[in-house]
């Protein structure tokens, strides 16, 4: 079973759905990843005119839309330095196919999103979010690198100044904070939020709204409007090999090893 589902969601539109599908939180790993740019690739080339990125429903499940990248994996690698940038190369890939991706892309964020999962949300061109059905425990987005003892490269930091602006970006980069979905909304972190059951909905909606417009000029403006999107993920952006080698601190793998131990309680 493939760990990206691609769903026709709108055959007259041309919108299609990729489904995150590795049960149970869509930790990102090298599979994972390489099947996320296979489905763009592949849901393009069927003829997709708009996509929707969300997490495969799971009624019984932890609503998550992605967790981030897979941790326990990450660790397992030990010191292969090799097969470790090939993990995150994939992600990077992974994330890079969306920001790039010729057609438009809306989020339906249906759970938490955190690091790399809110990578690949600033990745698309619009996100909805779910609101939480519990009003004690709301859902969360946000790049909390620093709180496990990583950078965010200048790359990934661009993608959220350019929705929340410098100076707010500054602040929960640094802190490595979480918000809930209404203050996402409120610093335009996400773009609305709705019922839990509307998500996917309402993110078909907004892509139908594009592809009703003249296209040829929808489509140039939103090539010339997204250029820094793209730009952001190339790899000279991401200095992968300066982030390597803070992998290896000893600080961040203490920190690492210690989120390992909170996720097996």
């Amino acid at each position: 079973m493939s760990l990206v589902r691609i769903e026709v969601l709108d055959a007259d539109a041309g919108i299609f759905a990729l489904r995150l599908d590795r049960a149970p939180v869509n930790a990102l790993d090298p599979a994972l990843c390489n099947a996320l740019r296979e489905a763009v690739r592949q849901a393009v080339g069927d003829g997709a005119r708009g996509l929707v990125l969300a997490s495969a429903h799971r009624p019984d499940g932890p609503a998550v839309f992605s967790a981030g990248l897979d941790v326990p994996h990450l660790l397992s690698l030990g010191d292969d330095r090799e097969r470790l940038r090939a993990a995150w190369t994939a992600f990077f890939d992974a994330a890079r196919a969306l920001a790039s991706c010729p057609v438009p892309v809306a989020a339906a964020i249906n759970g938490h999103a955190p690091a790399g999962g809110c990578v690949l949300a600033l990745c698309c061109d619009y996100r909805i979010m779910a609101d939480s059905p519990d009003p004690t425990r709301p859902l969360r987005i946000g790049l909390n690198e620093t709180q496990v003892g990583l950078a965010v490269p200048e790359g990934v930091q661009h993608l959220l100044q350019r929705v929340v602006g410098v100076n707010r970006a500054e602040r929960l980069l640094v802190a490595g904070e979480m918000v809930d979905t209404a203050q996402a909304q409120r610093i335009g972190l996400v773009d609305e939020v709705v019922p839990m059951d509307r998500v996917v909905p309402r993110a078909h909606e907004w892509l139908a709204s594009l592809l009703a417009l003249p296209q040829d000029a929808m489509r140039r403006t939103r090539e010339i409007a997204r250029a820094d999107v793209g730009a952001a993920m190339q790899p000279a952006r991401i200095a992968l090999d300066e982030f390597l080698d803070a992998w290896y601190a000893p600080g961040t793998q203490q920190a690492l090893q210690a989120l390992v131990a909170r996720l097996r309680r």
